[in-house]
């Protein structure tokens, strides 16, 4: 099964939380694709630290519910603390897609219920994805992110390759 899974950091040092949360993720399955980088307006509560963002697309044998599990812990040992809806975060980690799965429970939505309404999400998971359908919409995400237009804005900060680059290396931006 092909998980897609968006991640995000707006607190301390964004680019190697998320390089660091590519790796572990490799740890769940086969990492097929990494898109790039991109630097992205907060939504919701908009007096904080603009996100650095990116899509991962996992080969992974665990279910969606146990993949939930594992996402969760990984944000907790990257020091999130969920003091509010849309707060400033040292990593977010959502499962966008699985496979053409739908899934409905207390705990997880799956497809991501807001995903077409987020170029945060949607621009990242184009790259990679684009002609991925949406389960529930019966939509491409290439469309999606075209009916969305450009009312969010999302810089490129760095390509693909932003996931291999040497540990320890400052944040530029």
């Amino acid at each position: 099964m092909i998980a897609y899974i968006g991640l995000g950091s707006n607190l301390g040092d964004r680019k190697s939380t998320l390089r660091r949360a590519v790796r572990q993720l490799a740890s769940c399955g086969r990492i097929v694709a990494v898109s790039s980088l991109y630097e992205t307006e907060p939504v919701g509560f908009r007096e904080q630290p603009w996100f650095l963002n990116a899509v991962v697309a996992l080969e992974t044998d665990l279910d969606p519910q146990r993949l939930l599990q594992v996402l969760l812990a990984l944000e907790r040992d990257a020091g999130r603390e969920r003091t509010f809806r849309n707060a400033p975060r040292t990593l977010d980690l959502d499962l966008l897609l699985y496979d053409a799965s739908i899934v409905d429970s207390d705990e997880l939505a799956v497809p991501h219920p807001r995903l077409h309404e987020r170029a945060f999400v949607l621009v990242p998971l184009a790259e990679i994805a684009p002609d991925v359908v949406h389960p529930r919409l019966g939509v491409p995400v290439r469309v999606l992110l075209d009916r969305l237009g450009t009312a969010t804005e999302v810089r490129l900060v760095a390509g693909p390759a932003w996931v291999d680059e040497e540990r320890g290396d400052a944040e530029r931006s």
